[in-house]
């Protein structure tokens, strides 16, 4: 997670300049035509899914199936337009949903059960539909406060490092957050407060929250490449908020995209306010490729796809065998604590919490 993923939507989408990406094969016809029929298999996901040409191309050589990718918003928006669309799916595999979203995707039925192949090489603990493999667990992440070092040094102020940090008056009008019915980081981080304050308390730090000058937009995109002074993206917009909700694996993107590329990462983790992302993956009920769709699933837990990801996505794989990069490791913060919440009890309670913040933070 990822995660999250991640400079992904921003830099990577403006990097590749197009909405879709296609693994073309060699030189056999059938394999390289993929525009029409069976030999095509659509990836329907969140914005921020990425993957290299060769990685998908090797897909391509292995299994005779091109990939095409329809990115579709934030992952909480994805996921509406997938029940929306309920047995009539508009591709065959859905990434992106996560342990937040995951009990509303299986409540409605969007997907058919596959038990992926390669499935033993991942660890229990992400395997949250175990029983009944409706899903597959592709990747691990933190959402976690960023924080632009610049700002903070300039103001020789010291960057917050936890929830309670937030809430002083030191850090009023800094952060900027996603709202949580439209996306997932938005979400992971109150349910990062609701771990940390419980069921009663996480409410009241909301009210603080807000009253000390919290900004909240729609989705991730918006909040990192356009308001956070931090990135990129955000330098460019002129963006004022020098912290924001997003990843753990947020810096080494802003390494890995700079050029010159700096020594060191301009933006920083506030470490003490993660929440642990798991995204898992599932085969679509009504999918037109089914036969194209487990094969995917296949793939997005296989070794060669497990070790691009890192790079493309920013997020940590879930395959014991994968190996993680070292410009991931070098430049992205360690996260040794992360709050969690117990899928059964987001599953009860998401909806009501949902609804709870938007009347204590939008009104």
């Amino acid at each position: 997670m990822r995660s999250t993923k991640r400079l992904a939507a921003g830099a990577l989408a403006a990097a590749l300049g197009v909405a879709t990406l296609a693994a073309c094969g060699g030189s056999d016809g059938k394999k390289a035509s993929g525009a029409t029929g069976d030999k095509t298999v659509t990836l329907v996901s969140h914005d921020s899914f990425a993957a290299s040409d060769a990685v998908l191309k090797a897909f391509t050589a292995q299994t005779g199936y091109t990939v095409k990718v329809l990115k579709s918003g934030d992952a909480g928006a994805a996921l509406n337009q997938e029940v929306l669309t309920k047995g009539s799916p508009r591709g065959d595999v859905f990434f992106g949903v996560d342990n937040t979203l995951l009990s509303r995707a299986l409540d409605n039925g969007i997907f058919t059960p596959y038990t992926a192949k390669g499935l033993d090489r991942v660890s229990a603990d992400v395997q949250l539909d175990q029983a009944k493999h409706r899903v597959t667990p592709i990747d691990t992440g933190d959402i976690c406060v960023n924080y632009d070092k610049k700002y903070f040094a300039d103001k020789k102020l010291s960057p917050p490092q936890s929830f309670d940090d937030l809430i002083k008056p030191e850090y009023k009008d800094l952060l900027v957050t996603e709202n949580v019915a439209t996306s997932s980081p938005g979400l992971g981080f109150m349910l990062g407060s609701v771990a940390k304050y419980g069921d009663e308390g996480w409410q009241d730090y909301w009210k603080k929250l807000k009253a000390n000058g919290v900004k909240v937009v729609d989705g991730w995109e918006q909040a990192y490449n356009t308001d956070f002074s931090g990135s990129a993206g955000g330098k460019k917009a002129k963006g004022d908020r020098p912290l924001v909700v997003s990843y753990a694996s947020s810096p080494p993107a802003e390494v890995i995209y700079a050029d010159p590329k700096p020594t060191e990462a301009p933006t920083g983790v506030a470490t003490g306010t993660c929440f642990r992302q798991t995204e898992f993956a599932g085969l679509l009920n009504g999918a037109k490729n089914e036969a194209g769709g487990k094969a995917l699933l296949d793939f997005l837990i296989s070794k060669k796809f497990q070790e691009d990801m890192p790079l493309q996505m920013f997020v940590d794989p879930v395959a014991k065998d994968a190996a993680v990069p070292a410009e991931f490791t070098k430049f992205g913060a360690k996260i040794t604590s992360s709050a969690s919440v117990a899928p059964d009890k987001i599953a009860k309670n998401r909806d009501q919490w949902v609804k709870t913040w938007s009347s204590l933070v939008l009104k």
